[in-house]
């Protein structure tokens, strides 16, 4: 079943009521748009239609004028001939055809005011479909955007404490990880000039060892001289 029932319907309708107390703003619009191209395609189709009876309408009514001129002819020649019979028969044939493009002219000039109506209404159409699909664009930027922030806040509310804290964890034993690379590295440099250090150290105590050496001797020497 359609939201509109008549083109006059959609004419008159409140665009924003109607999404107000939709439960699905976006399906709503849509089904709108959708009904509205529909609409305006068979107001089309009816305004194509009422051009094309208008252009019959007037086809008739000037082959009846025409008719009406020329029993007015054949009136005034039966005239001019002393058959005043036939042309009074000619003048009825006359009168017959006047009121028929008479009838014709007031048909013509209805279906004028039908079609001034349909163009009215198809401009109408036109800016509320394009009012519609304005609207359909805001609401469905509007939807992505709230679904997003709800995807957001479900993946937050996935993920407990602990989980967080677990990845927290994980990224601190990284760190640790880093960190020991470094003084690891500091650790080698430091072998390295303790290893230095200690071979200074190996000279002072070589060193100290030979002036030991030479005062031992020379006291011994002392004692054997005396």
């Amino acid at each position: 079943m359609g939201i509109f029932s008549r083109a006059t319907e959609i004419v008159n309708s409140n665009l924003n009521a109607l999404l107000d107390k939709a439960e699905n703003p976006e399906k709503m619009v849509r089904l709108i748009i959708q009904e509205m191209e529909e609409t305006l395609v068979e107001v089309r189709t009816t305004s194509a239609r009422a051009i094309a009876d208008r252009k019959t309408l007037a086809r008739r009514q000037a082959s009846f004028e025409k008719d009406a001129a020329e029993w007015e002819r054949k009136a005034e020649l039966a005239i001019r001939k002393d058959r005043d019979d036939l042309a009074r028969g000619a003048l009825a044939e006359r009168a017959r055809a006047e009121a028929a493009a008479e009838a014709l002219a007031k048909e013509s000039g209805a279906l004028e005011e039908t079609l001034a109506k349909l163009n009215g209404d198809m401009e109408t159409l036109q800016a509320k479909l394009k009012d519609a699909k304005a609207r359909q664009n805001a609401i469905v930027m509007r939807g992505e955007a709230a679904r997003g922030r709800l995807d957001i806040r479900r993946q937050l509310s996935d993920h407990s404490v602990d989980d967080a804290m677990l990845r927290f964890e994980q990224y601190e034993s990284r760190i640790d990880d880093l960190e020991g690379q470094v003084e690891s590295y500091d650790v080698g440099q430091k072998t390295l000039a303790a290893e230095i250090d200690s071979l200074e150290g190996d000279e002072q105590v070589d060193e100290e060892l030979r002036r030991l050496k030479e005062r031992v001797q020379h006291d011994e020497q002392s004692r054997d001289d005396g």
